[in-house]
Order: C-alpha cells, then sequence, then structure tokens
C-alpha cells in the first residue's frame, strides 16, 4: 500500500515524470525501497515463469525440480543482487553502468543487443496474451494481441511510477488466484501425492543443470539490466533489497506454485503448458473466468511493460532520445511482431540468446564491485576496453560448448565461470603490461 501511495501521489505531481535516460537519478528524486521493490517484485511473479516450473518438475520430479529452482534462484540473488547494488549506488541504468566497463563507444555493444532482446520477450509475452485467451476464451487471437500491445504500451508510457504500481496490482493478484487454483487442485489430489510425484518426462527429462539454467535464463536479460530499475533506489543497499524481492522471494513462488500445481496432476498438458494452472480456474467457472481474464492481462501486462522500458531506457541511452518516443516506436515494432505471430518463433532463440547474457553482469560486477577493492588499478579511458569484449566472448562460448555437448551442466553457471576467470586473467595482463610500460 505505501507503494501504491507514493506512486499516486508522485502521479498526481506529474504523471510524465522525468526518467533519467541519460544521467544518473540524482539523489532527490530517488524512491523508498517499497517503491522500488514493487517495480521488481511484480515482474517475475507471472504465469510464465509458474509455466516453467511446471515444465522443471515435469522432468525432475518434485524435490529434485525444487532443487533446481532454488539454486537458479540464488544464483539470480546474487547476480542481480549485485548488479542492483550498484545501481543503487550509483544511480545509473543500464547503458550508463556499460559504458565504464566497456567504454564509451564499445557500451554500444551490450547495451543495444540486450535492448534489442527484452524487445523481444515483450512481443513474446504480448503474443501469449493472444494466445492464452484464445485458446482458453476463444477470443480472437489477432485482436486480443493487438488490444493487450495497446494497452502495454500506455502502461509503459506512464512511466517507473506505472511499473510500481502494477506491480503491487499483479503480485498479490497471482498469490490470490494461484492459491485458489492449488485449493481446486487439492479436490482431486494431495499434498502427499505432490511431494512422492517423480516426474512424467521419462527419457525427454532435461538435466539438472538444464533446469537450473532454464530457471536463470527466464530472467537473465532483464537481470542483467535491473540498473534501469534499481537506479531508483536511495543506496546500493537498498537496491539489493529490492533485488532481492524479486529473486528468490516472487520469482521462487510463481516457480513453485507451477511446479506444485504439475505435482498435483492439475495442470493441462505439462509436458508444453508446464505449470499454467488458468485452466483450473476457468473450468470451474462462475466469477473466476473474469478474475482468470483479468488476471491475464495484469499479470502478462506487467512483464510487458518491465521488457519495454528496459529496452526504451536503453535505446534511449544509445541514440539520446527520451523513453516515451522510444516506448512507442518499439512498442508497435513489438505489438506487429506479436500480432503477425512471429512471436510463436521466438523462445528458443531467446532462450539460447540469455545462455549468452551471463558474462555481461559478471564482467561488470567484477569490474566495478570486486576487482577495485582487491587491487589498485584504475581502469582505462579507452573508447573500446578490449579485457570484458574477450572475457564475454570466452564466457559465451563455453556456455554455448556446454550447451552442445555438455547437457547435464548448467549452460549459465558455465559461462558466468568461465567468463569471471577469463575477465580476471584478461585485466591482470592488462595491468601488467601498464606497470611494465
Amino acid at each position: 500500500m505505501t507503494a501504491i501511495a507514493e506512486a499516486v501521489e508522485h502521479g498526481a505531481e506529474s504523471a510524465l515524470a522525468e526518467e533519467y535516460e541519460n544521467v544518473p537519478v540524482p539523489l532527490t528524486a530517488r524512491r523508498s525501497l517499497a517503491s522500488v521493490s514493487a517495480v521488481w517484485v511484480g515482474f517475475p511473479m507471472i504465469l510464465t515463469c509458474a509455466v516453467f516450473g511446471g515444465l522443471v518438475v515435469y522432468s525432475l520430479g518434485f524435490w529434485k525440480g525444487m532443487l533446481a529452482i532454488l539454486v537458479g534462484n540464488l544464483v539470480l540473488m546474487s547476480y542481480v543482487g549485485s548488479l542492483s547494488y550498484l545501481a543503487g549506488k550509483t544511480g545509473k541504468n543500464f547503458a550508463l553502468t556499460a559504458i565504464e566497463t566497456f567504454g564509451k563507444k564499445g557500451y554500444v555493444v551490450p547495451s543495444g543487443f540486450l535492448a534489442t532482446i527484452v524487445i523481444g520477450w515483450f512481443a513474446f509475452q504480448t503474443g501469449l496474451t493472444g494466445a492464452i485467451l484464445a485458446d482458453t476464451m476463444h477470443w480472437s487471437e489477432e485482436w486480443t494481441t493487438l488490444g493487450a500491445g495497446v494497452g502495454y504500451i500506455l502502461i509503459t508510457l506512464l512511466g517507473i511510477r506505472a511499473l510500481s504500481v502494477i506491480g503491487v496490482i499483479a503480485a498479490p493478484l497471482f498469490i490470490a488466484l494461484s492459491v485458489t487454483a492449488i485449493v481446486l487442485a487439492l479436490r482431486n489430489s494431495s499434498f502427499s501425492d505432490a511431494l512422492s510425484y517423480s516426474g512424467g518426462a521419462g527419457t525427454a527429462a532435461m538435466s539438472m543443470g538444464a533446469a537450473i539454467t532454464l530457471v536463470v535464463a527466464c530472467f537473465i536479460d532483464s537481470g542483467t539490466m535491473t540498473s534501469d530499475f534499481t537506479r531508483w533506489s536511495r543506496n546500493g543497499r537498498q537496491g539489493f533489497w529490492a533485488a532481492f524481492s524479486a529473486f528468490p522471494i516472487a520469482n521462487g513462488i510463481a516457480l513453485f506454485v507451477g511446479g506444485l500445481i504439475v505435482a498435483l496432476a492439475a495442470a493441462t498438458n505439462p509436458a508444453s503448458n508446464g505449470g499454467n494452472f488458468l485452466g483450473t480456474l476457468i473450468d470451474h467457472g462462475g466469477l473466476l473466468v473474469p478474475l482468470a481474464v483479468v488476471f491475464v492481462f495484469v499479470n502478462l501486462g506487467s512483464v510487458c511493460a518491465h521488457c519495454l522500458y528496459n529496452g526504451a531506457v536503453g535505446w534511449g541511452q544509445l541514440s539520446g532520445n527520451k523513453m516515451r518516443p522510444l516506448t512507442l516506436i518499439l512498442g508497435v515494432i513489438g505489438v506487429a511482431l506479436a500480432v503477425a505471430g512471429i512471436w510463436s518463433h521466438f523462445e528458443q532463440w531467446l532462450n539460447l540468446l540469455g545462455v549468452i547474457v551471463p558474462p555481461i553482469g559478471i564482467v561488470i560486477i567484477l569490474d566495478q564491485l570486486v576487482l577495485p577493492k582487491l587491487v589498485a588499478w584504475s581502469g582505462s579511458d579507452a573508447a573500446v576496453k578490449w579485457p570484458p569484449f574477450a572475457a564475454w566472448a570466452v564466457g559465451s562460448a563455453a556456455a554455448l560448448a556446454a550447451h552442445e555437448n555438455a547437457p547435464w551442466l548448467s549452460d549459465a553457471l558455465v559461462g558466468m565461470v568461465v567468463g569471471a576467470i577469463a575477465f580476471v586473467g584478461f585485466r591482470y595482463a592488462v595491468r601488467s603490461k601498464a606497470v611494465a610500460a
């Protein structure tokens, strides 16, 4: 409620206030921990994560699935939390943060890469809105997708305050309806049945490493760009706790719910739909039907608005333009892709790209948070700094190699570890050369 009150109060002052796309957020404009947490908490507590949680449990069984969910969320907590601490400390968005590590010209590559990927996710989730309601309510998929996309663009235009409000609405609504779905599922099953669930994927089951990668990859893109949200925190500590509200709390809840729905045998076709519990609600009719429809728009609208905001802020810095005009341009592109049905081909591609994203955040964390405390190194003023790019390439190559040749490993973790080792080595080599000179 504190976050809603604050958002309404600030919104009354200016519905379209300054978003600080090209400069750090000044201390006078920073927001409370509750407000920034509300921005993050409503982002991962979504139906999509419930689907993924169900897929993990369907593959590994209840206990192994929950272990994969826990490990993946601890990885995200450490990764996103560190980047959020840095954001709260500096007030810089992702693009401004990337300048420090990759150089004044080099930052264009990682920033443009991620700002484009999240627009793909915006298109994917917008298309998913239309597909879900077409499947469950028999609505026109194209018109539903178009209407939803326009609504999501309008929400994003309101800026960070709107993300805070929709987050506060989306999270309680998810909890209320997921609890309802679980209660309905318990009419035909029991918790003991769920705890003893051994999975149903058989020989098609994913490995523990692949399951951890799925959990991490689901939010590694926007997680790497967390600075766009947590730069509004009053300090680094509050930035970390704002991210903590998402990983492991909000994301863990969504994944757990999806896994439990599958373990209770309440999911329809869990091999492809995972822990999607929308059908459980709609099948019982009555008031649950309109609530389920509202839930889809609010829930997926939350993630769409966040992704579009990430993309607009990122391209705002790259192009020197404001967030709102870019929200319109990028939003129209994303909605067009969604209505055209191209979104349905994105998921595997986006997840694969997610595998090569983790080294980006790792080199930033090491460069700006860890190494400065361990060695006396002031960095360089080069327009393009080669050590982070080389480490990103080596870490990504290792992750892709693991993806192809070692499916029992977690691609994301391999990329992080190898990228970190490579960056330390490259930085040490540059430092030694500079000292020798």
